[in-house]
């Protein structure tokens, strides 16, 4: 139970005279959690026996917590430079696919022993296990670390982000975005555009300082997946939600895409996207908070969306 409860972490024994010298090193710990409320719940959760014995995770994170390693908690390089993680599985139950969108692993110390793989894609941890891998970032961007049973990512919460500054290189990476992209679709659960669905409503009275608190838990569970922790969405792809003229020209257009999705072109702060927006299947209330804490987030235009506005809006009005 003490694992389960993330009583685990990583000791490190270096040969003699140490590992090859790299340019950053980070330590990135997954685990699996089980807790009687279900994922997203607020509040503080105990620990449930049945779904740990059943392995129904709730969450599934990375050092810790869902989002410890994305917005201003990223892990960080430069262009050129080689990165090296250690990557632990404390379990207490799942094998952790280890990836990084976008990278290819140069090394793989497989489950942190001598053994070294070369030009590998994703490699297994097994639980109570750890690998070591490195990989030069040779462009600029933000790349993706993912459990690549990837549910467990974009779902359950096992997600994290690098970001690389620096020059571009287009011989590697043109920066052309193929139709078909894939769409990682956030926490909540989702359908596409314009088919009904019934959703749970809650009642709430809350004040502006209690949505921005729900609020932000919606966004980082249904939303920074596409337009990430800071509302800069990813060029080419995925509009930003920071400053937006798009978003702050029409509140009720905005409800109304997060009520049954969006596809088709659309211009945003003078760039052209067009890609699919799937609808949310998440309560009126919870609409009215994630909107309110990014309107009220970023540079946008401070509008606390209320739930009756979302009912509005969802009945035509």
């Amino acid at each position: 139970m003490h694992i389960a409860n993330g009583m685990y972490g990583l000791i490190l024994v270096e040969p003699k005279g140490g590992l090859p010298l790299v340019d950053k090193e980070y330590y990135v710990m997954q685990g699996d959690f089980y807790t009687k409320g279900e994922h997203g719940d607020p509040g503080l959760q105990p620990f449930d026996m049945q779904k740990a014995v059943d392995e129904d995770a709730d969450y599934v994170v990375f050092n810790g917590k869902v989002g410890a390693l994305t917005g201003d908690n990223a892990i960080t390089a430069k262009v050129g430079e080689t990165v090296r993680l250690y990557v632990g599985n404390g379990g207490p139950n799942l094998v952790s696919s280890f990836h990084v969108i976008g990278e290819i692993f140069d090394k793989v110390m497989v489950e942190g022993g001598d053994l070294i793989n070369e030009n590998v894609q994703t490699t297994l941890v097994p639980a109570g296990g750890a690998a070591i891998v490195e990989f030069r970032v040779d462009v600029p961007g933000t790349f993706i670390l993912v459990d690549h049973s990837i549910f467990r990512a974009f779902n359950k919460g096992a997600l994290g982000m690098l970001k690389v500054e620096g020059e571009e290189n287009k011989t590697i990476y043109s920066g052309v975005v193929q139709e078909g992209i894939y769409h990682p679709e956030g926490g909540g659960i989702q359908q596409m555009p314009e088919e009904d669905t019934k959703v749970e409503v809650a009642s709430s009275n809350k004040t502006l300082a209690m949505k921005m608190e729900s609020g932000k838990q919606i966004y980082t569970q249904t939303c920074f997946a596409c337009h990430q922790g800071e509302g800069q969405g990813i060029p080419n792809a995925f509009p930003p939600l920071a400053k937006s003229d798009y978003l702050n020209a029409n509140v009720n257009r905005s409800i109304e895409i997060v009520l049954k999705g969006k596809s088709g072109e659309i211009t945003v702060n003078g760039e052209k996207y067009n890609s699919v927006m799937t609808r949310q299947a998440i309560s009126n209330d919870e609409i009215a908070d994630v909107l309110t804490y990014v309107y009220n987030s970023w540079g946008n235009n401070k509008t606390n969306v209320t739930k009756s506005q979302v009912e509005a809006v969802k009945r035509g009005h």
